[in-house]
């Protein structure tokens, strides 16, 4: 079966209507640009011939009921189906405060959207001939404590589900990272947070029923990983440097080859920041030394304070690179300890080169 599609990702909008705003010294995101820039990513995707749209969580700011509102009613306007699947931000309590809607809520703010089951918070529907959407929910409570993670049920619900697709393009969207985009990320100290707590068992899972496309968001970065010929594509937050968006094409030709064709944009310019690369890159810059310093006095590094001290302000664009995607970071003049791993987060494939994928790439999925 020839199959053909265009659809873009648009993640982690953080959107925050302007009396919502709050600040925090240490958020590298500008949720100050949040609607602007959406507006703006908006206006290009409806010029497209889009089959549809996927925003894979950190749809609010910090789960307030307006802001929730008034995003559903903005999607409702499209000319295009969209998809979504809610982010830490999106449900960060299982119960209603002053500020947040209840977890369980969440679907019935989005039934356009994906929940046509509002009674469930992940789903499996078809959204053309021959492709097939699955959103999962990876925001579970332990003891009232946020964790990224697929609960026995819902794991029993995804096999089950599996089974079931015969001869169909299955896609997977979900908020926590599947795929390790950074060193060591599922046991990091300050990455692991980003990942699924049980991302090994996912895969293996999803490997079994030959998925081969999911798409994340939560980490705020542009890259493309890839474990056991499952590739994860992650997109960055569209309110945090580099204000990314994504157009793909898939492709899947008469000898049953699959393509995927990847083409990133960027918000460039918003009527609060008219140079928002600059102004953002620079924002991102001022908040970086105290996570520099927790990245370089924690393991594997470990170093002593004084040292991180040190290396820390020639650091100070380190995220910005890593957030662009296809970076990369030599610093040749740091202790070569530090140098080899820093050189890590770079784009670079297992034989230690380049391997710009990250923004633009034509992938071919499988053998």
């Amino acid at each position: 079966m020839n199959i053909n599609f265009r659809f873009a990702i648009v993640s982690d909008l953080h959107i925050a209507l302007p009396h919502t705003i709050w600040d925090h010294p240490s958020r590298f995101h500008l949720v100050e640009v949040s609607i602007s820039a959406l507006e703006s990513v908006l206006e290009h995707l409806t010029q497209l011939d889009l089959d549809f749209l996927l925003i894979p969580g950190d749809l609010t700011q910090h789960g307030e009921p307006e802001n929730h509102r008034w995003l559903a009613k903005r999607l409702s306007q499209l000319p295009f189906p969209v998809y979504v699947v809610p982010g830490n931000h999106d449900v960060p309590v299982l119960l209603a405060n002053e500020q947040s809607i209840a977890f369980h809520d969440f679907p019935y703010y989005y039934h356009k959207f994906g929940y046509e089951n509002p009674k469930q918070i992940y789903y499996n529907c078809p959204i053309l001939p021959g492709v097939r959407l699955i959103g999962l929910n990876s925001n579970m409570f332990d003891d009232g404590k946020q964790i990224g993670r697929l609960d026995q049920q819902q794991l029993q619900w995804l096999e089950t589900e599996l089974e079931k697709i015969k001869d169909e393009t299955v896609l997977v969207m979900v908020h926590h990272n599947v795929v390790e985009h950074l060193p060591n990320q599922l046991n990091h100290p300050m990455a692991n947070r980003y990942m699924l707590e049980n991302a090994p068992a996912v895969i293996k899972l999803l490997r079994k029923h030959g998925v081969k496309l999911v798409f994340t968001g939560h980490l705020h970065v542009q890259d493309v990983a890839c474990e056991n010929g499952i590739y994860d594509i992650t997109t960055g937050s569209l309110v945090s440097y580099p204000h990314p968006y994504r157009v793909l094409e898939f492709e899947k030709d008469h000898s049953g080859k699959e393509w995927l064709h990847i083409v990133s944009h960027r918000v460039d310019s918003v009527p609060e920041f008219p140079n928002l690369q600059q102004s953002s890159k620079q924002w991102m810059g001022d908040r970086s030394f105290p996570f520099l310093i927790k990245l370089l006095t924690l393991p594997p590094l470990n170093l002593p304070l004084t040292q991180a001290k040190q290396l820390a302000p020639e650091l100070r664009d380190f995220w910005a690179t890593i957030a662009d995607g296809d970076g990369v970071l030599d610093y040749p003049n740091f202790p070569l300890e530090v140098r080899r791993y820093i050189k890590k987060y770079g784009a670079i494939n297992h034989q230690g080169d380049h391997h710009a994928i990250d923004n633009n790439s034509k992938l071919l999925l499988g053998n």
